[in-house]
């Protein structure tokens, strides 16, 4: 079993994106700067918003977080997105997942300009993801590519597995998987709530992408062996044991699933620094885009 470290394939990403920067710098040429909003106090998106910052930080890019409470209202979030698109400061932001209720997460994803939509998350992104067209990638289902591509895990001709189908991760993963490309040429399948013997349809696979959102859910009777497996899943679980009384658990059961895998991914430091490292890619890519 080979461990697909995700905390050191980010961090030869970053270290090539700080050489990006340096060799901008030298040149005279404008450093990337991502924007991040952040509604509320959900510990996770916080956790994962600083770690953005963090990384900006190390990187050499700037960034700027700005914070709202979650009474903030759908014109006021609206208005400050439109802000955030007509600032040529800022070369590409986000708007960090999940919302308040009270707030249409799509209605504000579709304010974003695509171009500064370095969350990829737009449907005009989408849409030329879909036709392999020029686009921001989602953050996530990029990382994992890049993950397996840097791994070198064999992908072509491989049965792969998606579960789950948010489209976040599952669906863009799968079109991804199955593309023409390296990694890709995947027969993949796309299974969810409704799949039918979907246990079954697992253990066929080669590739498991486990983005459902169930703790421990993928278990070993579900791999078969030389499986590669991936984990999205980030809940966190009460742990007494720990400082902060919680800790991560990631969809699959890993401590009776790795002995049979090929590879797999850690939770956390697997799939978590690949988002955040996609991220990064996609906001030097922004400023570039945008002839800067």
């Amino acid at each position: 079993m080979i461990l697909l470290d995700g905390k050191r394939t980010a961090e030869a990403i970053r270290t090539e994106l700080k050489q990006a920067v340096i060799n901008r710098k030298e040149g005279g040429r404008k450093v990337p700067h991502l924007a991040a909003v952040l509604v509320g106090n959900d510990g996770g998106s916080v956790t994962y918003v600083n770690a953005k910052v963090k990384a900006c930080e190390e990187i050499g890019f700037e960034s700027t977080l700005i914070k709202k409470d979650n009474t903030i209202t759908e014109e006021e979030l609206m208005s400050l997105v439109n802000k955030l698109n007509n600032d040529p400061e800022v070369d590409g932001f986000i708007v960090q997942l999940p919302l308040p209720a009270h707030i249409d997460e799509l209605k504000v994803t579709e304010a974003i300009d695509p171009k500064k939509d370095v969350d990829g998350f737009h449907p005009v992104n989408i849409g030329k993801m879909v036709l392999d067209l020029p686009c921001f990638l989602p953050a996530t289902p990029a990382g994992i590519m890049e993950l397996l591509s840097r791994n070198g895990v064999e992908t072509s001709g491989k049965d792969c597995v998606v579960i789950g189908r948010s489209n976040i991760v599952g669906t863009p993963m799968s079109i991804m998987l199955s593309r023409n490309s390296n990694p890709g040429n995947c027969t993949v399948t796309l299974v969810h709530s409704r799949t039918k013997n979907l246990k079954e349809k697992v253990k066929q696979a080669d590739i498991i992408i486990a983005a459902i959102g169930k703790p421990g859910f993928v278990t070993a009777d579900m791999v078969k062996e030389g499986a590669v497996v991936v984990d999205v899943g980030t809940t966190r679980i009460e742990d007494p044991t720990k400082k902060s009384g919680w800790r991560l658990r990631g969809d699959v059961d890993f401590e009776n699933v790795a002995d049979k895998c090929s590879f797999i991914t850690p939770v956390p430091g697997g799939v978590g620094p690949m988002t955040i490292a996609s991220l990064m890619i996609n906001t030097l890519k922004a400023m570039e885009l945008n002839g800067k």
